[in-house]
Order: C-alpha cells, then sequence, then structure tokens
C-alpha cells in the first residue's frame, strides 16, 4: 500500500491523505460517482477527473508489480537473480527501465551473438572488450578452425560485444533521450497507389517530413492509418541530418572506448554494428509507438470531452413527437411518440423523388400531428434531410409545432442492436431507427447511452487508437455523465440504469424485471427489493436514482438517503416539514450548517444537501433550443466565401472544430480561426451542438473541404 501510495502522489501531486482514503475507499468497492458525490470530506473535495486518475494509476501500479514478478520468476528459473538485480527491479517504477534491466536474460531467437557463442568466441570478445591486447589479429587466431578464418572469428566476436553494447541500459537511454529531441518523421508516396482515389485524402502526407516530438495527435494517426492502408512508407530518422550518424556513433564510443589501437578499431565497428541492427531498429520503434501512444491519449481525451458535451446535450422533456427517418426512394420513416417515448405509431410517406407524393405527405403529417396532440417534430439529419425539413416548414399546423433535426449518428447502429430488437421484436430497422432519432430530442443522454460511444461520430481514428484505454475512458465518461443527471427508476431503460453508479448489466435487468412484475417504485426503500440488490449496491446508486411524486420528497433528489436524517433534523429545528423547506430559498440559507457537522458528514456534504433542496432534482442540461439552417444552401456547390451561415457544432478535435451548416458535407473551422487571438484548446471556444454563425472561408468542391471562420 505503501507503494502504491508513493506512487500515485508522484504522478498527481494530490494530498497523500486525500489518495490515501480514496484507495481505500475503492477497495471498498465504491464507484467514481460515488465517492465523488457522497465521499467529500474523505477525499478532500476531489473531483471525479482526479479519482479517476487514482484509478488509472492505480491499474498502471498493479500492472507494473504483475511485470515485476512475472520478470522476478524467470530470472529464478533461469538461476541468474542476484540480491542487486532485484533490488534495481523492485525499486523500478517504470517500465522501460524494467524491460531494459531484463533484456540481457530475455529469451529471444538464436542471434548471431548466440552462433558466436557457440563457436567459442565470448572469450575473444571480452580480451577486445578489455582493451588492453597490442596485436589482437595475433590473439584471433588461437580462436580459428577449419571453419573460422581470423576475420570471421573478429566479425563473430563483434556480434557478441554489439548484443553487450546493445543491452546497455546507460547508452539505450542516451540514444532515447536523442531520438525523443531530434528524431524526424519522413513519409513517401507509395507510386502504384499516388493516384488511388482513396488515397486523396492522405495527399498531404505523399512526401512529408517532421519532427516527431511537433507531430500533432491527428497528423501522427493520419500518418500512421495511411501507412497502414499502404498508401505511404513512413521512416523514422535520428534526426535532420539523417544521412551522417556519427554524432550518434561518437558518443556511444566516448562511453566505451577507453584505448586507441586494433582493439577500440574492432569495438567501433561493433558500435555501428550495434547502432544500425540492434540499438536504433528496436529504440525507433520504441519511440514511434510511445508518440503514437501519447497521440492515442490526446485523440481519447478530445473524444471523451465531444462524448460528455453529447451526452449532456440539450433534451426536450417529456413531450410528444413525430420523428422522420427521411429518404428518397424507400421514402421517409415516420413514428409518433408518447411523452416517455412508447412507440404509438409508425408508417412511411413519400414526399421525394422518384414519386412526389408531397401533397399526400403533408396531408399525413397534418393528420398524425393532431391525432397523437404531436408537440414537437424530430428529423434525422441523413439523406433526404434538408428537403423533408422544407417539407414540414410549409405544412401550416393548428398551433405552433417546434421543428428540430437531430444527429442520426448511430441510429443505424442502435436499430440492428440486440437492445432494439429487445425493444421493438415486431418492427423492422426503420421504424426503431426513426424511434431512436425521436426519443434522442426527447432525452439524448438516455438514448444514446444504448449504442457504442465509438459509432456516434464524436471523435478522430477511433479505430487507430488503443481500443482497451478508449472504451474505458469512454465508459467512465457514460458514468459520470448518467449520475451526474440522475435517472428516473421508473421509467429509466436497462441501458441507462446499468451506467448507475453500483448498479451494472445484471442489477439493472432485474430492476427493469421487478418494476415490470410489481408496477412502479414508490420510495428509494423499495429498490432494496430488487432481487440481488444487496446494502452495497443500494448505497452505491441510491443517491443517483430519482422518484417523482413518491412519498418521500428528498426521493426525488440529489440527496442520499444516509443524510435524510440530517434534513428532517434541520427541517424540525426551522419548525416546518420537509416538503415545506424544498425551494425555500431563504429559509435554507439562514440554516447554520456548523450545527449539524459530525464526524462523517462534514461542511461540504451538508452545502451540497442545502444546494440541492434549493433546486431539487434540477436537471443540468439546457433545455433545446430551435434552429434552422440557410435554407437557400442545399449543396457544396451553393457556397461561396464570404457567405455567413447559421450552423451547428457537429465534432471537436484539437485542431478544429466540425460544422454542420445543412449539406452533406461539414466544414472545418481551423484552430487558427477560432478566434484572432492564439488559442490552446478549441473547448474554450465552442461545444459540441452549439448554435453558432461561420463564415465561409474556402471552397474545395473536389476534396469536398469548406474552409469556415467562428463569426463573432
Amino acid at each position: 500500500m505503501n507503494s502504491l501510495l508513493k506512487y500515485i502522489t508522484s504522478k498527481t501531486q494530490l494530498p497523500e491523505k486525500a489518495i490515501k482514503n480514496t484507495l481505500a475507499l475503492l477497495n471498498e468497492d465504491c464507484t467514481i460517482p460515488f465517492i465523488s458525490r457522497y465521499r467529500k470530506e474523505q477525499t478532500g473535495n476531489l473531483d471525479e477527473v482526479q479519482i479517476g486518475d487514482i484509478v488509472s494509476y492505480k491499474e498502471a501500479f498493479e500492472t507494473l508489480e504483475k511485470r515485476k514478478a512475472t520478470i522476478l520468476k524467470a530470472l529464478e528459473e533461469q538461476e541468474v537473480l542476484t540480491d542487486e538485480l532485484q533490488k534495481k527491479i523492485e525499486a523500478t517504477t517504470d517500465s522501460t527501465t524494467l524491460e531494459d534491466l531484463y533484456l540481457p536474460y530475455k529469451k529471444k531467437r538464436k542471434t548471431k551473438a548466440d552462433t558466436a557463442r557457440n563457436n567459442g568466441l565470448e572469450p575473444l570478445a571480452k580480451i577486445i572488450m578489455a582493451q588492453n591486447a597490442s596485436d589482437i589479429y595475433s590473439i584471433a587466431e588461437q580462436y580459428t578452425s577449419d571453419s573460422i578464418s581470423v576475420e570471421e572469428a573478429l566479425e563473430g566476436a563483434r556480434h557478441i560485444i554489439s548484443e553487450w553494447i546493445n543491452e546497455r541500459s546507460d547508452i539505450r537511454n542516451m540514444l532515447r533521450k536523442q531520438l525523443e529531441r531530434h528524431a524526424v518523421l519522413t513519409t513517401k508516396v507509395v507510386k502504384a497507389k499516388k493516384d488511388d482515389e482513396k488515397a486523396q485524402k492522405f495527399r498531404d502526407y505523399f512526401n512529408w517530413s517532421e519532427a516527431l516530438n511537433r507531430c500533432p495527435s491527428h497528423r501522427l494517426l493520419a500518418i500512421l492509418r495511411a501507412t497502414e492502408e499502404g498508401f505511404i512508407r513512413l521512416k523514422i530518422d535520428p534526426d535532420s541530418h539523417r544521412d551522417d550518424n556519427s554524432r550518434i556513433l561518437s558518443k556511444i564510443e566516448n562511453r566505451v572506448i577507453k584505448s586507441n589501437g586494433d582493439c577500440a578499431e574492432q569495438i567501433s565497428m561493433a558500435i555501428a554494428d550495434a547502432y544500425k541492427r540492434l540499438l536504433f531498429p528496436a529504440l525507433s520503434n520504441e519511440i514511434l509507438n510511445a508518440a503514437k501512444e501519447k497521440a492515442d491519449e490526446t485523440a481519447i481525451q478530445v473524444f471523451a470531452k465531444n462524448l460528455k458535451q453529447l451526452l449532456l446535450g440539450s433534451p426536450l422533456g417529456e413531450k410528444k413527437v413525430l420523428a422522420i427517418d427521411p429518404g428518397f426512394r424507400t421514402g421517409c420513416k415516420v413514428v409518433c411518440l408518447d411523452a416517455q417515448g412508447g412507440l404509438e405509431h409508425n408508417e412511411t410517406i413519400y414526399p421525394h423523388p422518384p414519386k412526389n407524393d408531397s401533397k399526400g405527405a403533408i396531408k399525413k403529417i397534418s393528420t398524425l400531428v393532431n391525432a397523437h396532440k404531436i408537440e414537437a417534430i424530430a428529423i434525422g439529419n441523413g439523406t433526404a434531410s434538408r428537403e423533408t425539413e422544407q417539407l414540414i416548414r410549409r405544412i401550416q399546423f393548428d398551433r405552433p409545432i417546434q421543428v428540430f433535426v437531430v444527429s442520426e449518428a448511430g441510429a443505424s447502429i442502435y436499430s440492428a442492436s440486440k437492445i432494439a430488437r429487445e425493444e421493438f421484436p415486431n418492427y423492422d430497422v426503420t421504424v426503431r431507427g426513426s424511434v431512436s432519432i425521436g426519443r434522442r430530442l426527447q432525452d439524448p443522454l438516455a438514448e444514446l447511452v444504448k449504442i457504442d460511444a465509438k459509432s456516434i461520430g464524436v471523435g478522430q481514428y477511433q479505430h487507430d487508437v488503443n481500443q482497451t484505454k478508449l472504451k474505458n475512458s469512454l465508459d467512465r465518461v457514460v458514468e459520470n455523465c448518467v449520475n451526474a443527471v440522475g435517472v428516473n427508476v421508473n421509467t429509466a431503460s436497462t441501458s441507462l440504469l446499468s451506467y448507475v453508479s453500483g448498479i451494472g448489466d445484471k442489477l439493472a435487468e432485474n430492476i427493469v424485471k421487478h418494476r415490470d412484475e410489481n408496477g412502479t417504485f414508490f420510495s428509494r426503500k423499495e429498490i432494496k427489493n430488487v432481487s440481488r440488490l444487496g446494502e452495497k449496491a443500494f448505497q452505491q446508486a441510491a443517491g443517483f436514482l430519482r422518484i417523482k411524486d413518491g412519498a418521500n420528497p428528498l426521493d426525488d433528489s440529489a440527496v442520499h438517503p444516509e443524510s435524510y436524517a440530517v434534513v428532517s433534523k434541520m427541517a424540525k429545528d426551522q419548525g416546518v416539514d420537509i416538503s415545506e423547506m424544498i425551494g425555500n430559498k431563504k429559509l435554507l440559507q439562514e440554516i447554520p450548517l456548523e450545527k449539524y457537522q459530525t464526524e462523517t458528514v462534514g461542511l461540504p456534504t451538508l452545502q451540497d444537501i442545502v444546494k440541492e433542496l434549493e433546486k431539487p432534482g434540477l436537471d443540468i442540461r439546457e433545455p433545446a433550443k430551435v434552429f434552422t439552417f440557410n435554407q437557400n444552401i442545399k449543396t457544396i456547390g451553393d457556397l461561396e466565401p464570404g457567405q455567413l451561415l447559421p450552423g451547428i457544432v457537429n465534432n471537436i478535435t484539437n485542431f478544429g472544430a466540425f460544422v454542420d451548416v445543412g449539406i452533406k458535407e461539414s466544414g472545418l473551422i481551423h484552430i487558427s480561426n477560432l478566434s484572432d487571438s492564439y488559442v490552446s484548446d478549441v473547448n474554450e471556444h465552442v461545444h459540441l451542438h452549439q448554435q453558432l454563425i461561420v463564415k465561409v472561408l474556402e471552397v474545395d468542391v473536389e476534396r469536398k473541404r469548406i474552409q469556415l471562420k467562428l463569426h463573432k
């Protein structure tokens, strides 16, 4: 525990006491949302990001310790483990140093050095390395045979020396630092693929050169993808003077060669061989992999930020919605949903080519809006979206109907999923997709949790980054978002419930099953009746589960049941019922919180309770706003430099933001066009689904690229 605590403290710079208490809570199977919300006194008010960092470093430490154990066991079996080596391994805090220590003993394929040793040439290699012999050629004659000449004996000895040099951690670390500072990434197009249509999006990298340590995440991932797909060849050069390695070789020689003469000459040759054949290939791969790992982290962070913004997107709320999945030849699939997202009706209309039945479509939409008391219309943003939106806006409804264009990203994934089949076993994928579009308008979070986050389309190169790290990061984002908003236990789907702190897939299924068999829950206490939902799960989940219109008004708040007694005492002391205290800001602010502090309930928790009682169950998300694209812009050919257009941010990267201006292609506001001053973080200037005005700077119809500028 002390080693783990020391390791995390060195990595995070967080207070040791906060880390220690957080680790204790994690070891008690407490979740990140629960710890950050309800255990602030123990953690020193750490937020979910800081607690997430502790979890990540805890996992990294455990992985390192597991690897150490494997290596120590292997060394013991080889009978080469000394006390000194064991101490070095146990004291190591990073995997690179650990692997360097293990390298000389690591089992590998038969090498040139192994062959030389089998030929009895290791003593000759030791003599050369001692650098005392004046005539190494005469000595080498002693190691010749019918099949080995003097030159071959010396060459074999050099292979052994090359391996020794390769295994020296000081030399490897020196070369690592050189490559970290000076390595250059260069690319060349594969001639046979130069005119390939798919290769054109990588055209910028057909002949590219850049310092590896300055190559931004998105560019490195693009180059690696182009390499993987066979469009370009990638090479790492030691520095910009790539044809001259003398400077690096001299640095190695200064560490190894201590004399002049024949031995020095042989060692110098061995160094050149070690560098070319062993050191540089291994360490250049290592440095590229490290750069890839760093690029992955950056890309995953961008993806996580985008996903959080998307999940916390504006909900319309419990309103009756007519949703349309637009299409031309196959028609527009229309569904009517009740206020809770239940499917009431579905059919297909054909207002666009080739059938062009716009009159029939308008009549049908008007009838459905009236029959189902529709309050808003959601239109998917895919094929025929603009044409469908224009059709809907032509309809003269007898009352105001809000019209929204909704992102379809991932809807097709959901519609064909097991979850969708279980929800709608008697309907095809087109109906399920339309339902998803409508529900996204009602509550984006509740609907999007049903879809694999990678399919939602708010990241770049998500299939190229480390998939395990990506999944862990995105799962954590979803969990934090779901618990930040809270979940109505009586209406939530299994998918949504599964992300609630302490619940998981199986308990989520049990909650829904219990609800189906016994009806709605009237209090949080009743949740304990769910099969296999024990005290620990209840403790972790209760504060995030809401009971609307229940017996206890606190059940529809973020106040945890363990604090109900404190609230009751507050109300009693104020001479009012709890229900009278809720929403009474003046009364709540007059409560002397210090009076209610105990060993376990401190000021942070009491302040949270009062804040929640002021506006219980308040949705932290902004309400949905109606938005309209420029109706004159239908294709990329309609765009001209200088135009000002309304748009919606639909993706954010670390090099800029992509904006939907109502056509198939999204435009890019490069980071340099977000502001007249320097921009370090795109998210400081725009957020996902933000409605804004952009200025068209440049249109490349052939490459389908649109350059935009944020208009203030």
